[in-house]
């Protein structure tokens, strides 16, 4: 065995409420990017941010995601959802086999919308911000249910990610089903 090919399920993971992360590709195996795979829970929104320096790929290997990767006629601060760029470009409902570039100096997000989880492969350049990011931002989800907003975004700063809207993890609410002698059937 390599430590070079990782096999399906294989690989490092966090898990946490929020995501679900597997190490594909490190710095500490030697690639200047860092590729993971990553499980994004239903009403999962990653907030709409912006890196300085780093550059990503997302590639949604199952499921539906809503991606956005631009500069908005108008940064609204509460979400990102209805953003429009000035040449039309608006937020895309991104099922399997679907991929976003994200330059540095792009406005960006995902959300997870529907009721099922998403995975996604997830590469960015430079490795290791974002493995080193994981970690943090997993000890943060582990402290409980509820996000730590200021947690999060003093977090961010330190690695390049200026948030434009805010990080919300809202899971959909299940309602128990009915009984067809409750409903009157």
């Amino acid at each position: 065995m390599t430590d070079l090919i990782v096999p399906a399920g294989a690989g490092r993971k966090l898990v946490t409420p929020a995501q679900e992360v597997t190490f594909k590709a490190t710095k500490e195996m030697g690639s200047s990017v860092s590729i993971f795979e990553v499980v994004v829970p239903p009403g999962f929104d990653v907030g709409a941010h912006v890196h300085g320096e780093a550059e990503e790929f997302f590639y949604v290997l199952d499921g539906e995601l809503d991606l956005m990767a631009f500069e908005p006629v108008e940064r609204t601060k509460d979400n990102w959802h209805n953003w429009q760029s000035p040449k039309g470009d608006r937020v895309i409902r991104a099922g399997e086999g679907s991929a976003m570039f994200v330059p540095p100096g792009t406005p960006h997000a995902f959300r997870n919308a529907t009721d099922k989880p998403v995975r996604m492969l997830f590469q960015c350049f430079p490795s290791p911000v974002h493995e080193d990011y994981f970690e943090e931002i997993a000890e943060i989800w582990s402290r409980g249910k509820a996000v730590d907003a200021a947690a999060v975004e003093e977090m961010r700063r330190r690695y390049d990610v200026e948030q434009l809207t805010p990080l919300r993890y809202e899971p959909p609410v299940h309602l128990p089903s009915q009984s067809a002698t409750e409903r009157g059937a």
